[in-house]
């Protein structure tokens, strides 16, 4: 591994207040020296990137990313996934438990973490919350975590019983993880295929009320209020890709009575309504799904006055042949690795006029956080040399037939975007360059 040596760029690290030209040398897989431009030029036999009219930032965190492997690899594999996730700028990924098998052992998650499956950039992972995330016994979560794992989840399957989601918070609140919540009450979605509203009635589609969502995070917020009366626990929700107006203002509550709540919200739910499913565009289709434009905004103001944690892309790959059936029967889930920058930056920077600098936190420092990923979303000298590089001026159109996935079910082919990746580097590897 040779030495990196950026030069002339401008340094944005929110974690450690800094938006200021700097060299960085990267050394041995870690951040080796943070130097005023000019200071580190006589280091000999190393590789260099010029930055100059560049933002030099810590790689980006998606704490929510389906790889599909093992079982279905036909839509991606660790290896393609995070080959878009390094086109996208991100230097550390959590891969989601929903593979087949479900990734709910010691054996699984080892193999998946494995070097041998080809990861570019570095993998983490959340195993289910339940053996087999049908929400009924818990895991074993002190095996798993000393495995590898960085939280739990049914993602997909929310954990309906309040019993086993009050026993998931408990044991996940003994180790320091977070229990991961994919906040929908299925009780109230059979057969529906988007969001309830003018668009679902137009279609003749059954939609998803707002509530199907804020039950299931007020239910789990009342369960944490229990657990810190009862138990003396202080347990860590997460509260993945937040959709509604009414769901976000919970979760501002509950951070304001000083609960650990943390929550997510996805690209596409800041930048796209109910609208986009047209006549029946599957690439518009995901669960949770778009909504209408009230929520979108609430969206927005979450990412804008804090009560949002990160923003995470929930890449969902899948097959061409499975999004080209008729609606109700088509499989949710959009791709996102290769497009979340460019649409954090357009439209909530160029937008709502949100600094790069906090655009740039929400994705790398504060989802290390959320999962604990100790010497990354920061560019410290001895951290871990995860860095992004990009042109925050440079303006372009996403072309699907260029990404990196294997699959292609997007709604932003052809959308602008504000800011392109020039270079992604891994651990001190060069992994992307645009």
């Amino acid at each position: 591994m040779s030495d990196v040596l950026i030069l002339n760029g401008r340094l944005v690290d929110p974690a450690n207040g800094m938006d200021v030209e700097r060299d960085l040398l990267l050394r041995h897989g870690r951040v080796a020296a943070v130097e005023k431009p000019g200071e580190l030029r006589a280091i000999k036999g190393k590789e260099i990137l010029d930055a100059k009219g560049m933002i030099v930032a810590p790689g980006l965190v998606d704490v929510h990313v389906h790889l599909r492997e093992p079982g279905q690899t036909y839509k991606e594999s660790i290896k393609t996934g995070t080959t878009a996730a390094a086109a996208g700028g991100f230097t550390s990924v959590v891969a989601m438990p929903n593979t087949v098998p479900v990734n709910d052992s010691v054996a699984g998650l080892e193999w998946m973490l494995d070097a041998a499956r080809g990861a570019v950039v570095k993998l983490f992972a959340m195993p289910a919350a339940t053996f087999g995330s049908m929400g009924e016994e818990i895991t074993d979560y002190h095996e798993l975590q000393r495995a590898g794992a960085v939280g739990f989840t049914d993602d997909g399957k929310p954990v309906l019983h309040d019993r086993v989601m009050r026993a998931a918070l408990v044991a996940a609140a003994g180790i320091g993880v977070p229990i991961s919540q994919h906040a929908e009450d299925t009780r109230l979605t059979g057969g529906c295929s988007m969001n309830a509203g003018p668009v679902a009635f137009r279609l003749g589609l059954r939609g998803m009320t707002v509530e199907a969502e804020s039950k299931i995070v007020e239910r789990d917020i009342r369960l944490l209020r229990d657990i810190e009366r009862h138990d003396g626990l202080r347990p860590h929700l997460h509260v993945q890709h937040v959709s509604t107006a009414k769901a976000m203002s919970l979760i501002r509550t509950a951070k304001a009575d000083g609960l650990h709540v943390t929550c997510e919200v996805a690209p596409h739910h800041f930048a796209l309504t109910e609208e986009a499913v047209g006549e029946y565009n599957t690439n518009a289709k995901m669960n949770p799904p778009l909504r209408n434009d009230a929520d979108r905004l609430a969206m927005i103001d979450g990412l804008m006055d804090g009560t949002v944690d990160c923003i995470a892309t929930d890449h969902a790959p899948h097959a061409l042949f499975e999004k080209e059936q008729e609606f109700e029967r088509a499989p949710n889930g959009i791709t996102g690795l290769e497009t979340a920058l460019g649409l954090a930056l357009r439209v909530l920077h160029q937008g709502r006029g949100m600094s790069i600098s906090r655009v740039i936190e929400l994705m790398s420092a504060q989802p290390a956080g959320i999962v604990s990923l100790e010497g990354r979303g920061a560019l410290s000298v001895g951290s871990f040399a995860d860095v992004v590089i990009f042109d925050p001026a440079a303006e372009w159109s996403f072309a699907v037939k260029d990404s990196r996935s294997k699959s292609r079910n997007t709604p932003f082919d052809g959308a602008s975007m504000l800011g392109r990746v020039m270079a992604t580097i891994s651990d001190g590897r060069v992994v992307f360059k645009g």
